[in-house]
């Protein structure tokens, strides 16, 4: 079952999408909004799935589902817990500035608490007051769950996980080290994230979903040219039912909880860095990255950080070629 929410009000108006995401039936007369039915789920989720089918088979109203229409599908949330679960993309940023890497990152999970009071939808502008902030995009993949215990096992925490997703969560890379230095962590340095149009259940994208990973390709272009076509379901050392269980270690966590992967990092071949498309790798999810492995190479970084006007595009599809939550896509405003 893919969910989505229309621009509505502040916390949009519910969806279902067909599987090809070329068709959507109004789902309020189940469910106001997504937020509601994830706090009824074991209720809601059965009339979701029959209005799902029915659309299926064409059995009832349906109107045309267009991306550029749709919000964040939870356009705001009660948490946002971003991880780093590929530590490779850690190592390589640890490295570039000479820090050493310590044991503990490949056992215990780094993560923070995001803003989740206002999401971007998946065709808003990225907004960039200052350039020289260093804005970046980060690939992620997330997942939302429902009510998870604290003390979850990594068993019921993957059991508690609703929906996966993408994600384009924008960092400022130049506000980063002057925040870290003082010891307290992020927050200016991490602005609204966007999500994708529609997020799916894990049941609907079947064997893709296996041991908390997403085993597809995620695809980013810039500027219209391929940047990244990294595996998501490789080099992952924390899946996500390891990082749900570490965000619930000592606190409950509520219905609606968004969980990102952090971004998505692959080695090359040999075990080294990963290399730019062009030049046979699997490319990057973000432009830190680019920047870390210059920096290794070369001794500075030399690609530059987004600017006004810069695009970009964050996706993933099935065999057929087809986008699974659809396409975030945005310009830098």
């Amino acid at each position: 079952m893919k969910l989505a929410s229309l621009k509505h009000g502040r916390d949009g108006k519910l969806v279902v999408v067909s599987d090809d995401l070329a068709w959507y039936a109004d789902a309020t007369h189940v469910c106001a909004t997504l937020q509601a039915a994830l706090d009824d789920w074991d209720r809601v989720a059965p009339a979701l799935e029959l209005l799902a089918t029915d659309l299926r088979n064409e059995a009832i109203p349906r109107e045309r589902f267009h991306e550029h229409d749709a919000a964040a599908p939870l356009p705001r949330a009660y948490q946002w817990a971003d991880g780093s679960a590929y530590v490779n993309h850690v190592a390589l940023v640890r490295q570039a500035r000479s820090a050493e890497l310590p044991d503990s990152f490949w056992h215990d999970p780094l993560m923070y608490q995001g803003g989740s009071d206002g999401f971007l939808g998946p065709r808003d502008d990225i907004p960039l007051p200052d350039e020289s902030w260093g804005c970046d995009l980060e690939g992620e993949v997330i997942v939302v769950t429902g009510d998870v215990a604290q003390g979850a096992t990594r068993e019921e925490a993957l059991a508690a996980i609703r929906l996966i997703g993408l994600t384009n969560d924008v960092s400022l890379r130049n506000l980063i080290p002057g925040e870290l230095a003082k010891g307290f962590g992020f927050f200016q340095s991490k602005p609204a994230s966007a999500f994708s149009p529609v997020f799916v259940t894990p049941d609907a994208l079947g064997d893709w979903w296996r041991d908390g990973k997403l085993h597809r390709t995620l695809m980013i272009d810039l500027n219209g040219q391929p940047f990244g076509r990294v595996a998501a379901g490789e080099d992952m050392t924390f899946d996500f039912g390891t990082l749900v269980a570490h965000a619930a270690k000592t606190r409950a966590l509520g219905a609606g909880t968004i969980v990102g992967s952090g971004t998505v990092s692959n080695r090359d071949a040999d075990g080294g860095p990963g290399k730019p498309i062009a030049h046979g790798g699997v490319g990057y999810a973000c432009i830190a990255e680019v920047r870390t492995i210059e920096t290794i190479r070369d001794g500075a970084a030399a690609t530059p950080f987004l600017k006004k006007g810069d695009t970009v595009r964050i996706w993933a599809e099935d065999d057929r070629h087809h986008t699974i939550f659809g396409a975030i896509e945005q310009t830098v405003a």
